[in-house]
């Protein structure tokens, strides 16, 4: 029976190999969020939710549906939302014979439905969508981040830990506002690793090499990360395009790891959250 990371992956990579980086593909709808609870879905969650096609950011449960008068349509397919369980339990010491707390962690899923895949809900809900101006969206997240790095003009676009530095063109010369905010907040994604932030980098790499396997595992943290931001602003722009040879990178390697994709979602989130002023109180609010 496959494990919890074996069928989130299996299911990112189906996405993968029809040519599409789930965590590029843009979304026009806020946040998902559960309907009966308000709370927004977080990390990887974000991503199999708001890349399914639907106008609605609203999600429940089969149960839930039905519990409102509502019902599921025949043949409309789930979709998998994940969670981290944690109990409580106590455990004797065997040397001292004193009861120690501990603490279990699991990973588990259940399964959620949109509220266009239900009958009956169009008068419980409404479209919380509003136009909003991408580009002060995208600078007021920009302005509001907390301890942020150096910004400085230069003719590349990076991130160096050794002097918490942001290098960033103009904006003048990118194709559009929406790709000078996407590469910035890649860039500022990466910077939440500082250890003055999250401390994510390794004591021996915080500045990681090209082509390295940490390297390439900090990117996808900040792939992710700058969709998280983008979609919260209501901008979206891919960084890089959709090639082969790199979604065929992203296959093997998620293949061979499968809880690759968890992991970078979780740090992702962690960065945005960070960047966003949010205490980590408040994030443990949403799921």
């Amino acid at each position: 029976m496959p494990t919890v990371p074996e069928i989130i992956t299996e299911n990112v990579i189906k996405q993968l190999e029809q040519g599409v980086a789930p965590w590029r593909k843009p979304w026009s709808t806020s946040v998902p969020r559960n309907l009966i609870s308000k709370r927004p879905y977080r990390g990887l969650n974000v991503f199999m939710l708001a890349t399914q096609g639907y106008g609605s950011p609203f999600w429940l449960t089969f149960n839930q549906a039905k519990q409102l008068g509502a019902h599921v349509r025949q043949g409309e397919k789930s979709t998998l939302v994940s969670f981290w369980k944690f109990n409580e339990y106590a455990r004797e010491n065997g040397k001292t014979g004193e009861l120690e707390n501990k603490t279990s962690v699991l990973l588990r899923y259940y399964r959620v439905f949109n509220v266009e895949q239900c009958n009956g809900l169009k008068a419980l809900y409404g479209d919380d969508r509003k136009p909003v101006n991408p580009i002060a969206e995208c600078e007021s997240i920009f302005a509001a981040m907390p301890n942020p790095p150096r910004i400085e003009q230069h003719s590349q676009a990076f991130y160096r830990p050794s002097a918490d530095m942001v290098g960033m063109p103009s904006r003048n010369c990118f194709e559009s506002p929406e790709a000078y905010y996407s590469t910035l907040f890649h860039e500022l994604t990466h910077s939440t690793g500082h250890k003055s932030r999250l401390n994510r980098f390794e004591e021996k790499a915080t500045d990681h090499q090209f082509g390295s396997e940490s390297y390439s595992k900090e990117e996808l943290v900040a792939e992710m990360g700058a969709a998280m931001l983008a979609g919260i602003a209501g901008s979206s722009h891919a960084t890089l395009s959709n090639s082969a040879s790199y979604l065929q990178t992203w296959i093997t390697r998620l293949k061979s790891d499968s809880r690759l994709i968890i992991s970078a979602a979780s740090h992702a989130q962690k960065a945005a959250d960070h960047i966003l002023g949010k205490t980590q109180d408040e994030g443990r609010d949403s799921q």
